[in-house]
């Protein structure tokens, strides 16, 4: 863990530094991705199901990679109660945030007579990746699969690691109403998405996060597919006062620190004491966590301490331009609002990050390594499309007709100047 002091002459220079710090994947991450990439574009299914082999230990034909209604309908079932209870209760309130974010269609004739506008299709395949390995997710089953229901998206294809497969997962989309889960995971899952394998059929867009390779391989498979992001370790800024409790703001630290050794958690704060307090209590809390030692080894190698005015905590903020920040303050939003580059603002000293992880209804899909400077989380309109429309009428387009020709024979393209002359009463 690092501790910046902004009264420090060479802040700005130490500060820089610690963020352009690489907390990805190394590079011959992306050149196994590609390998896998290309065995199962030209192997196909048989190629999906060797890797299944080789990596997960799982022994998959094309028929058993599919999972059945059965094994959803018993997931769900073996699923404890309060725990399907608060997956209903997540759904209905991602449900209702994402239904507000429906654009209308829009259309007019303008000045010159011609009829404009455009109107929003949903996608009609999208594939949804939900990691396994270090945990069972099923908040990322419902953020990713439920937007795209609200959008009206006529396939969702789930991929999910092969192995146990975690009830809770399969009550969630079972929540979120996806019928077609194939038990694969890794770049070749991501590959059989965008180019088909056997029984699966591609789709138009990857969303969801996944490891190192999952990533590597959406990079490389943009183009062929759309996909949501890239997804980079976690983090957290918590902008907090010397008035909250410092094992809360432990706490929250802590959120973002336990998902992956590579994560990040900064704490902004005006007070060394309070700081101290801060730093102790994740100290204490480590001893006792499942997750610590990547919570730990987190904290250790990328987390800090910034001790500066909090009326530079805005500028700071857009800096780092992080997945997450809380404003853990009274009026909070005097200083959140001055913020431009956040993925997601959480507001007041008992609005902890992990409520938006789950129930609050907002999405957790989030721009990483500073992509919130450029990007903004997952949405509805991840799942929709624009297409523009235009209708001209031989009045309107004496109007347009001639600006047109102007402009193509400027450009150098006589057959689009001929498109338009040959419409005008004077012809070409």
């Amino acid at each position: 863990m690092r501790r910046f002091q902004f009264s420090d002459p060479d802040f700005q220079a130490a500060f820089k530094a610690f963020l352009d710090e690489r907390r990805g994947s190394p590079a011959d991450v992306d050149a196994a991705a590609a390998a896998v990439l290309e065995a199962v574009r030209t192997q196909g299914v048989e190629a999906v199901l060797d890797y299944s082999r080789r990596f997960d230990k799982v022994e998959l034909t094309a028929e058993t990679i599919r999972v059945t209604a059965e094994e959803i309908e018993a997931g769900a079932a073996e699923t404890p109660a309060d725990v399907r209870e608060a997956i209903a209760f997540a759904a209905a309130r991602i449900r209702a945030y994402h239904s507000r974010q429906r654009p209308a269609d829009q259309a007019w004739t303008d000045e010159a007579g011609v009829e404009l506008g455009w109107r929003w299709t949903p996608l009609e395949a999208v594939g949804v990746y939900v990691p396994g390995g270090r945990a069972a997710y099923p908040s990322t089953v419902l953020m990713n699969a439920v937007p795209a229901q609200v959008a009206g998206v006529d396939r969702i294809a789930m991929v999910t690691p092969p192995g146990k497969l975690q009830p809770a997962v399969l009550a969630a989309a079972k929540e979120a109403g996806v019928t077609e889960i194939w038990r694969v995971g890794g770049a070749q899952a991501v590959a059989a998405l965008a180019y088909g394998a056997g029984p699966i059929q591609p789709v138009d867009k990857i969303v969801g996060p996944g490891n190192a390779y999952v990533t590597a391989a959406k990079r490389r498979l943009y183009g062929v597919v759309g996909i949501d992001a890239l997804a980079g370790p976690s983090e957290i800024v918590v902008v907090a006062d010397r008035d909250n409790n410092p094992d809360w703001i432990a706490a929250d630290l802590l959120s973002q620190a336990e998902h992956d050794p590579a994560a990040q958690s900064i704490l902004i704060t005006d007070d060394e004491a309070f700081a101290a307090a801060v730093e102790l209590a994740v100290s204490e809390r480590l001893k006792t966590l499942a997750t610590g030692e990547d919570a730990a080894a987190s904290w250790r190698d990328h987390g800090a301490v910034i001790i500066a005015p909090l009326d530079e905590s805005p500028a700071l903020v857009d800096a780092i331009a992080p997945e997450h920040v809380e404003f853990a303050l009274d009026n909070p939003e005097r200083l959140s609002d001055r913020v431009r580059h956040a993925g997601a603002v959480f507001l007041g000293r008992v609005t902890p990050e992990a409520i938006g992880d789950y129930v609050a209804g907002s999405n957790h899909v989030l721009p990483t390594s500073r992509a919130a400077r450029f990007q903004s989380g997952l949405s509805i309109y991840d799942f929709i499309k624009r297409t523009s429309i235009v209708k001209c009428d031989p009045a309107s387009f004496a109007i347009l007709g001639p600006h047109t020709v102007a402009l193509a024979k400027a450009e150098g393209l006589p057959a689009h100047a001929l498109s338009a002359s040959v419409r005008l009463p004077t012809g070409d």
